[in-house]
């Protein structure tokens, strides 16, 4: 794995970050008190919530790698549980380049240490920020071939920016890049299936100094403008499965789809 050569960012543990609530939420050790307290006060259905949204990224990821996608730019990386994305891959093809961008400083550090690809494959971790989609292309432009189709993967990352941030302007920004025959994969935080959950959700984080904007189905649907969606298309979490069984229908915090680029 190659790591940009800069100074270390300082990792702030008086601030708590999504990448280590989520950490937490999936039962990681990776966090911090500050992250804790967030953590401690969201709805008890978080947890499972995180858990099914990660399952939905296993699923999708593998079901791209059996279809011949070999190229993966994975941006809100989160701290390392296993197994990530390029383990999911590289089981499948070994020679799956995977390149993971995150802004937390802890992620850095995690990723140094165990994102570590195949023999045959690339593994290799930027730290940027999702509201800087050029600096990412650049950086995956010396890893990955923009002429071969790319999976894209935001995971559980855009709920994180509010609208005056442009989410779906980013998001357009990244996916216009790639070549066709590509794909974007995305969840999003909703609360339609448990909407008495929506404002306490969103003013724990809030009081963490954490911005989240839970979206309805109709305010998930534009990120996949232009795109053809594959089937299931736009559902659940617990509902995008392809050739395995269909997992536990549970209520789900969040909104997934698989989008092609033609």
């Amino acid at each position: 794995m190659t790591v940009d050569e800069m100074p270390e960012p300082r990792i702030d543990t008086s601030r708590p970050h999504p990448a280590r609530v989520y950490d937490w939420l999936l039962g990681g050790k990776d966090n911090y008190p500050v992250d804790q307290q967030v953590a401690e006060k969201l709805p008890e259905e978080a947890r499972g919530n995180a858990a099914r949204n990660r399952a939905f990224m296993h699923r999708a990821s593998a079901w791209l790698a059996r279809r011949g996608v070999d190229q993966f730019l994975d941006i809100g990386t989160g701290i390392p549980t296993e197994p990530n994305l390029h383990q999911v891959v590289q089981a499948i093809t070994p020679s799956a380049r995977v390149v993971y961008a995150d802004n937390d400083p802890i992620v850095l550090r995690h990723a140094q240490a165990l994102l570590v690809s195949r023999p045959e494959g690339i593994t290799d971790y930027l730290h940027a920020d999702v509201r800087r989609p050029g600096a990412i292309l650049e950086h995956a432009r010396g890893l990955l071939d923009f002429d071969r189709p790319i999976a894209l993967s935001l995971i559980a990352l855009m709920h994180f920016l509010p609208d005056d941030e442009d989410p779906y302007g980013l998001t357009r920004t990244l996916v216009d890049a790639l070549p066709a025959g590509s794909f974007l994969v995305l969840s999003h935080g909703t609360a339609d299936q448990h909407p008495e959950l929506k404002d306490e959700t969103e003013a724990t984080y809030k009081k963490g100094a954490i911005p989240l904007r839970m979206r309805t189905r109709s305010e998930v649907e534009p990120f996949f403008e232009g795109l053809e969606l594959v089937e299931p298309g736009l559902v659940f979490a617990t509902q995008w499965y392809r050739e395995e069984p269909a997992p536990v229908q549970e209520r789900s915090g969040f909104y997934v789809g698989v989008g092609r680029v033609r």
